[in-house]
C-alpha cells in the first residue's frame, strides 16, 4: 500500500464493480490503486459462464486474463482505477452496510 492519497472516502465504504464483459486485462487500474484493491487473473468457469458471447469472445482474445477485487475493505473511492480502465469497465458501487 502506498502513502496518503486523494482518496476522501473511509476504507469499504464503496466498491470497485469490475464489468466482464468489458475487461480485456490490459492492468492498468493495477497500478493505478494506491491501496491494493485489485489483481491480475485468469477468469474461471462461473466468470466465463456469465460471459456474453462478445465477451467470451474478447476474453479468449486476451488469454482470459481480468482484473479481480482482491481487497474491497481497502477501497476508499479515489476513482483512480475508473480514469484509467481503457474499456471503462469499472464502476464504483457504495457497498450496502
Amino acid at each position: 500500500m502506498r502513502a496518503e492519497t486523494h482518496c476522501k472516502q473511509s476504507p469499504g465504504q464503496f466498491v470497485p464493480l469490475i464489468d466482464r464483459n468489458r475487461c480485456e486485462g490490459k492492468g492498468p487500474c493495477v497500478p493505478a490503486c494506491p491501496y491494493d484493491v485489485l489483481e491480475m487473473g485468469h477468469i474461471g468457469p462461473e466468470e466465463k459462464r456469465g460471459l456474453s458471447l462478445a465477451g467470451r469472445l474478447k476474453a479468449f482474445a486476451h488469454g482470459g486474463e481480468q482484473v479481480f477485487v482482491i481487497a474491497p475493505d481497502r477501497c476508499r473511492a479515489c476513482g483512480d482505477c475508473v480514469k484509467v480502465c481503457p474499456e471503462h469497465a469499472i464502476t464504483l458501487a457504495r457497498r450496502n452496510s
